[in-house]
């Protein structure tokens, strides 16, 4: 019996409340495959609703963003550039090292993990290779970072907010998604840095261009707000361009480019979602995610000058 209002209320009924609010924890009346099915079907239909707001809006254009000095005075630029140059190290290695296991594959496109949990719950280490062609590793970071364009391709975003405007080159991001049927809803807040470097060792190919994604703390922004679980996460988009110069002496075209992508992420999810549950949505949704993306950024830049 449970004291509820100041009201016994047997077991039974404690079960039907709780199904019917769709309680997440280790104590939900749903099965590991009731669970699963219950979360596909809310990305099923949160994808349909992307669909139809791609069909009825025609996507904001604006020009590329420019980088700035001001980052480096800022009280987060040590951490942003200490993870930054982590995360680049730790994207431009091979997946021969570090005990990656392949969990999907479809063309050109290779998605790899090591299964970890902490406390329980998954936090799997995830990287994805893929290669482009047609497109430049600035444009995918380009679009990858820039504000306005990420609900055009992050199909579960309910709200995002730029809460602060470190440079032009670096926000930091509020974000809050859909709830999705059983799960409690959930949000982040985290840095966002958009970089490129020069790689001396690789003579055919153009600069490297990365956006790398770090949770990160504000008074603002608590934790624990009452509505939401706070998902934590590392994430880095490492895009390098390859060129093939024509043959004939002509300007280089889109047919000419290459672009080799690695997609790295550490997610905590918070609160409580079985691991086999959980393991099998970013089987599914991930590679979808890396083609949605990808997609994206070829329709938007198909009849557009080249952004090297």
């Amino acid at each position: 019996m449970h004291l509820i209002g100041g009201y016994l209320l047997p077991e039974f009924l404690i079960r039907c409340i709780r199904y019917l609010e769709g309680e997440e924890g280790p104590h939900s009346v749903l099965g590991e495959d009731e669970f699963y099915d219950a979360v596909e079907v809310g990305l099923d239909r949160i994808e349909e609703e992307a669909a139809l707001r791609e069909r009825l809006e025609q996507a904001s254009k604006c020009e590329a963003l420019t980088c700035s000095d001001n980052l480096t005075s800022h009280p987060l630029w040590a951490d942003i550039r200490k993870v930054t140059k982590e995360q680049m190290h730790y994207a431009s290695l091979g997946v021969g090292e570090g005990a990656w296991q392949l969990f999907a594959e479809e063309g050109d496109m290779k998605m790899y993990r090591r299964e970890e949990e902490l406390n329980g719950l998954v936090i799997d280490p995830l990287k994805a290779c893929h290669i482009v062609k047609g497109v430049t590793g600035r444009e995918m970071c380009h679009y990858f970072f820039s504000p306005q364009y990420r609900k055009d391709w992050e199909t579960t975003l309910e709200q995002m907010t730029v809460v602060e405007k470190i440079s032009d080159d670096a926000l930091i991001f509020h974000q809050v998604h859909k709830r999705i049927w059983p799960t409690a809803q959930r949000d982040a807040l985290f840095w966002s840095h958009m970089t490129h470097i020069t790689d001396p060792n690789d003579h055919d190919a153009h600069d490297i261009w990365a956006v790398v994604n770090n949770s990160t703390q504000l008074p603002k922004f608590p934790t624990k707000n009452g509505k939401c679980v706070r998902v934590t996460l590392t994430v880095c988009l490492y895009c390098q361009t390859l060129i093939t110069p024509p043959k004939d002496g002509t300007a280089v075209s889109r047919d000419d480019i290459t672009c080799k992508i690695t997609y790295c992420s550490v997610v905590n999810p918070g609160g409580w979602v079985p691991a086999s549950a959980l393991r099998a949505v970013y089987k599914r949704e991930y590679p979808k995610f890396l083609k949605r993306f990808t997609a994206y950024v070829l329709s938007q830049t198909k009849n557009e000058p080249i952004l090297f």
